[in-house]
């Protein structure tokens, strides 16, 4: 049995949600949204016709209520119980022979426990335990008090999150003994940006969970979880008898024969090249020619804007502005210092289940910009790659390059990851600065080793024949060795 959370993605990354009639501890800093898990975590119950109280030590009753209105919530049907005549007794009054930690203790968990018996929760949140931490003065004494509210809600069948704000030392492991799970809430602010936050169950008895770190935010509405993508969990399996990958068309034969035939569906290329050199319009190419086709593609931009994306793709005669109204094409704007790389990834994982069926990041620079580490971001690519490949979508990724000329090298060297690497290139001859175009790798069957020569005008791409007559165009330092006649192919008109 278990007591959904009423946070989507939570409940998903716990297998279900918490299980019921025990004890868990939810610890995080202040600010980290322990308050906001449980109050829904509360509602949800409370939409079941569950039973639920919230105990607060450390809100007032008004407090809560004013947060909970900043989300458009209501708090009807959730009983809210401010433990705080013990507090205004003990400001008062002379005590000489106990300890006054020892009185107002005692006096808490009496009142406590005949609010509890009296209403009879089925769900219950306890906030916070530094409280009771600091009105308990010692170690062994707070562990045996928390053993026994442990103790007296199982008795009770009730489902409880204990709330700690981890103002204890991190050695003590006490409460994390005695609760059945805990979840931990981080949040840290990086250098320039929004915070960012994360969650990650450290324990949960007698049951499977998905383990490591999940980006959340706190949004109008709540929290928003966005589980850690693994690729291994959407595996489908294929029927061998359909012949292969299909094979897309870039549109452009002379590409088409580089390729060796065109893009298997379900592979990942990278274009990697230096800035101007053609990269993002020939993505774009691809990502109106998969509209074409009806399909739905998705095109994530860092560098630059939806409306300088479709004027720069009409420039080359390739219909943008009509698919981006027909919802085909699809134009995201990430800001990274807003957006957390998990809930991007959460992003694209919606849009595939959605039908999409062409993705492409442009630029892994703005999407390196968001993680933290560079590992992080090969560790993340790697299975997002390897999802979109199981769900048989053809994914881009452009790799701009440092410099124009000469040794060019990229941030993160990610080519590995890729199926195919397409380089570009500038190269000059004739007194004028000239692209080119080559394939550097392709998995999925044979392709063409020659350089060429590649222009976008309105007519689209135009791709030339072989460089033949050059030596170091990949190196930025080509020479020339033929006659003038022979030397460039002709751009058209």
């Amino acid at each position: 049995m278990l007591a959904q959370t009423g946070i989507q993605g939570l409940d998903e990354i716990l297998g279900g949600g918490f299980p019921r009639n025990r004890l868990h501890l939810v610890e995080g800093d202040p600010g980290a949204g322990k308050t906001t898990l449980a109050l829904q975590f509360l509602m949800a119950g409370a939409r079941d016709g569950e039973r639920v109280l919230y105990i607060t030590l450390s809100e007032t009753e008004e407090e809560l209520r004013d947060g909970a209105a900043t989300h458009g919530w209501s708090l009807d049907g959730i009983d809210i119980f401010e433990l705080k005549a013990v507090e205004q007794r003990a400001l008062g009054g002379d005590v000489s022979l106990f300890h006054p930690g020892e009185i107002e203790l005692g006096e808490a968990m009496k009142t406590l426990l005949d609010e509890v018996k009296r209403r009879d929760p089925q769900r219950v949140v306890f906030d916070s335990l530094s409280e009771i931490r600091l009105l308990a003065q010692q170690p062994l004494r707070y562990r045996r008090q928390v053993l026994a509210l442990k103790q007296h809600f199982a008795a009770k069948h009730c489902t409880v999150l204990l709330l700690d704000d981890r103002t204890a030392d991190a050695h003590d492991k006490q409460i994390l003994s005695i609760s059945h799970g805990a979840l931990v809430l981080e949040q840290h602010t990086p250098s320039y940006g929004n915070e960012r936050r994360r969650l990650r169950i450290s324990k949960m008895r007698g049951r499977e969970y998905r383990g490591g770190f999940h980006d959340y935010a706190i949004v109008r509405g709540g929290l928003r979880v966005f589980p850690r993508l693994v690729a291994a969990s959407h595996r489908e399996e294929r029927d061998e008898r359909d012949g292969g990958p299909e094979r897309i068309s870039s549109g452009n034969a002379a590409l088409d024969k580089m390729l060796g035939g065109g893009l298997s569906r379900g592979t990942s290329t990278l274009v990697s090249g230096p800035p101007g050199s053609g990269k993002s319009s020939l993505v774009a190419s691809f990502a109106v020619g998969a509209a074409e086709r009806g399909e739905r593609a998705v095109v994530y931009l860092f560098d630059e804007s939806p409306t300088t994306y479709v004027g720069r793709s009409e420039a080359l005669g390739l219909p943008a502005r009509r698919h981006v109204e027909s919802g085909r094409l699809v134009l995201t704007q990430i800001d990274p210092a807003e957006r957390s790389p998990g809930e991007f990834v959460h992003r694209t994982f919606d849009e595939v289940e959605r039908g999409a069926r062409f993705i492409a990041l442009d630029s892994v620079t703005g999407f390196l910009n968001a993680m933290p580490e560079e590992t992080f971001l090969v560790i993340l690519l790697h299975e997002l790659l390897t999802y979109l490949a199981q769900r048989e979508v053809l994914a881009f990724l452009v790799a701009p390059q440092h410099g124009f000329v000469g040794a060019l090298e990229s941030s993160v060297d990610i080519s590995y990851l890729a199926d195919t690497v397409i380089l570009t290139r500038y190269f000059e001859a004739k007194g004028a600065v000239h692209n080119a175009i080559s394939i550097m790798k392709q998995r999925n069957g044979t392709h063409e080793k020659t350089i060429r020569e590649f222009s976008l005008g309105r007519g689209g791409l135009d791709v030339g024949p072989p460089l033949e007559r050059f030596q170091g165009v990949l190196t930025g330092n080509p020479r020339f060795a033929g006659a003038s006649s022979e030397l460039l192919h002709q751009e058209k008109s």
